[in-house]
């Protein structure tokens, strides 16, 4: 796990979710690399951590009192909201041809 432990993660899903009003958590299986967590703060505010398997990831998120989506849902995607730093980073990228 990126983040060394499940305690650390479950941590920081906990800090995300009180910094932003409450939290909702979208879990993505990504193969041999784990499970992908996308936060989406009840501000739009987004991030996403990762885990070993989604088994941790769901134990994370439940240690931490975050409700996990079963798919995305269009109200939750219609909440989140881009920082100005990844519009200024998908602005840099080019398409490859």
């Amino acid at each position: 796990m990126a983040e060394g432990s499940d305690t650390t993660l479950t941590a920081g899903i906990r800090s995300f979710a009180v910094g932003h009003g409450g939290a909702k958590a979208v879990i993505e299986y990504v193969g041999k690399r784990g499970a992908r967590i996308v936060l989406v703060g009840e501000d739009g505010a987004w991030t996403d951590q990762f885990a070993d398997g989604t088994d941790i990831a769901r134990k994370a998120c439940e240690g931490a009192g975050v409700e996990v989506q079963n798919e995305w849902e269009r109200e939750l995607m219609e909440q989140m909201r881009p920082s100005g730093d990844l519009w200024r980073s998908m602005s840099r990228r080019s398409m490859a041809r």
